[in-house]
């Protein structure tokens, strides 16, 4: 009798009930809270649903997973050394149609413009007490780029990762929600109506030389996001080239896949309470809710200023696109247009911004990282 008890004393020891603290226990309850909103409302599922579990298991105390080897920390090492967004932003490219963007270069104006809430967020963070580097990984949230952040964030404030990589997800997932009312407060009736002429057709030599172009120019001028636009741009040209089918499907399909499953995965598991639990993450997710309304509002502003140029040509919805959601925000400027103008048909106009969107986040990020430098330097 004495040896099983001694056996269930020594099993209670090692058990993580035995090292259980009430952070565990809140992240745990935010996990599944996480997962509710992922598998029952249908936000961003396919990274929120893998965060949230990763949040629960990164507060199971004695796993080890930060200390012994094991598939945990291939996971970890992903993440901490930029593994993961690079091969996210391959599969992104090989999705990405650049052809609206080409036909009418004016647009990615409007996804600069865009850009803007990354910098109101930056200097809200800093007035609210967060030093620069925190301050710029803050501020890259209104450019609504997950991967983009968590590639900022692991080189310049690695500790506030789990908070950042949350805001962005789950405002990307919010973006039908958040963007409309701002884009009608910005707008008339009359703006939203305006019918944009068709596109012209992009000829096959403009879509592959648009990508070995874009590396060669944004990695000479920020080299510091060559992996990030080179994987983009990489992937882009699987897609247009003609002759690279099994690399294009391979990079849409199965590795974006594992890729996510590790990446979203790997964000949750540093979800840890004693990393988390913090008021900064209140400040953090507000100041993300900043960035991403100033840059929808700043795109749209920007799209009136492109109206009023182009004699009433261009519709100022199209530039709410321009945070790098792709494709959501483009189908909110077609959902938000429609409304008020049934014959209107925005979506192919308002892919241009929003494919800007990724390449001016991109360069957003590789702007700070060229002024303010990574963490420890």
């Amino acid at each position: 009798m004495d040896a099983l008890i001694v056996s269930l004393q020594s099993v209670w020891a090692d058990s993580g009930f035995q090292g259980m603290t009430g952070g565990n226990v809140i992240m745990l309850i935010v996990g599944c809270i996480l997962l509710y909103l992922a598998i029952g409302k249908g936000f961003e599922p396919l990274l929120l649903a893998n965060i949230a579990f990763g949040c629960l298991l990164g507060n199971i105390p004695k796993t080890g997973f930060t200390t012994d080897p094991g598939v945990m920390q291939v996971i970890l090492y992903g993440i901490n050394n930029e593994v993961f967004p690079p091969l996210i932003f391959l599969g992104v490219g090989a999705m990405t149609d650049f052809g609206p963007l080409i036909a009418n270069p004016k647009t990615l104006l409007l996804g600069a413009a865009a850009q803007g809430g990354v910098f109101i967020a930056l200097i809200g963070a800093m007035v609210l007490g967060f030093d620069l580097r925190e301050a710029a990984a803050i501020g890259i949230i209104g450019g609504a780029d997950g991967p983009t952040a968590i590639y900022l964030t692991m080189k310049m404030a690695p500790h506030l990762l789990g908070a950042i990589a949350v805001a962005a997800y789950s405002y990307m997932s919010l973006v039908p929600l958040i963007q409309p009312p701002i884009m009608t407060l910005f707008t008339s009736k009359a703006d939203r109506q305006i019918k944009m002429d068709q596109l012209r057709t992009v000829t096959k030599f403009e879509r592959i030389i648009f990508p070995i172009f874009s590396t060669i120019f944004i990695s000479l001028l920020l080299p510091p996001v060559c992996s990030l636009i080179g994987m983009l741009m990489l992937g882009n040209l699987y897609k247009e080239a003609g002759c690279l089918d099994r690399l294009n499907d391979t990079a849409q399909n199965a590795l974006m896949n594992i890729v996510t499953i590790m990446l979203s995965v790997g964000t949750g598991l540093t979800m840890e309470a004693e990393k988390f639990l913090k008021y900064d993450t209140i400040l953090i997710i507000c100041l993300g809710l900043v960035a991403f309304a100033a840059g929808t509002a700043m795109g749209v502003w920007f799209g009136q200023i492109m109206k009023i140029a182009s004699g009433g040509k261009i519709n100022p919805l199209i530039g709410s696109a321009g945070v790098s959601a792709v494709p959501m925000a483009a189908r909110v400027s077609q959902i938000v247009g429609q409304k008020a103008n049934p014959a209107n048909f925005l979506l192919m106009h308002a892919m241009g911004p929003n494919v800007a969107g990724v390449i001016g986040t991109a360069v957003a990020a590789g702007t700070m990282l060229a002024m303010i430098g990574p963490a420890g330097k």
